[in-house]
């Protein structure tokens, strides 16, 4: 089911709502600080089936880069 909100004078808040809050918003206030401190990466349905939560993702992709790691200074 679509809306059409074309006329302005249609577009009405529900009453819960506290119109003196919403006035004078600031769109993208915080998109800078919360880009910074966050990094989310979506994982593949498949990939993400192998792992039971987040922390067992964060182990194997640590042990992941110890191996790397380990793999670059025993060929140098």
């Amino acid at each position: 089911m679509q809306h059409n909100n074309n006329n302005p004078l249609e577009d009405n808040l529900r009453d819960e709502y506290d119109e003196t809050v919403l006035k004078n918003g600031v769109r993208g206030k915080y998109v800078q600080r919360l880009a910074a401190g966050s990094n989310v990466v979506r994982l593949a349905p498949d990939v993400a089936a192998a792992f039971p939560t987040e922390e067992a993702v964060n182990d194997a992709l640590r042990r992941l880069v110890q191996l790397a790691q380990s793999s670059v200074r025993q060929a140098a």
